[in-house]
């Protein structure tokens, strides 16, 4: 797996998840910043997607890392950043696709979807996951 610097937020329908995914970025020496929420209460997930997206998008994190209850609104609030490609994934054939095609720089994922190993499975798969470019550069530069 290449070096990679990983922004990783949640709202608290993520947030026993994402302490998950933290520890197992900490097992593999892979260095995060946490963006919260850091206590279990009420948050609004819009004001960490945005966090987390403009930094990825100014590329100071490779890749970013949200996690709510489903995952489809830290997508669609982290999409809203120009140069992020968010995708919410359950799957790991999808996580590993959303890479290699799609150069997604931001996983979403909802830990009320999926249960903790199918996650913890999925940022594997994502994190090892590089870019085929070719084609699908061509492809994503039409979307751009």
């Amino acid at each position: 797996m290449e070096k990679l610097k990983i922004a990783i937020g949640c709202d608290h329908g993520g947030f026993n998840l994402k302490n998950k995914v933290i520890d197992y970025l900490k097992a593999r020496g892979i260095e995060y910043k946490d963006y919260g929420i850091y206590i279990f209460e009420s948050s609004d997930y819009p004001e960490v997607a945005k966090q987390v997206a403009a930094d990825v998008a100014a590329q100071k994190f490779d890749r970013g890392i949200l996690i709510c209850g489903t995952g489809l609104g830290m997508a669609i609030a982290a999409n809203k950043t120009k140069g992020i490609r968010a995708v919410t994934i359950s799957d790991t054939y999808s996580a590993r696709v959303s890479r290699a095609h799609n150069n997604a720089n931001i996983l979403c994922i909802g830990e009320r979807v999926i249960g903790e190993h199918l996650a913890l499975d999925i940022v594997d798969m994502w994190l090892k996951t590089g870019f085929e470019g070719g084609r699908h550069k061509r492809r994503l530069d039409m979307i751009e």
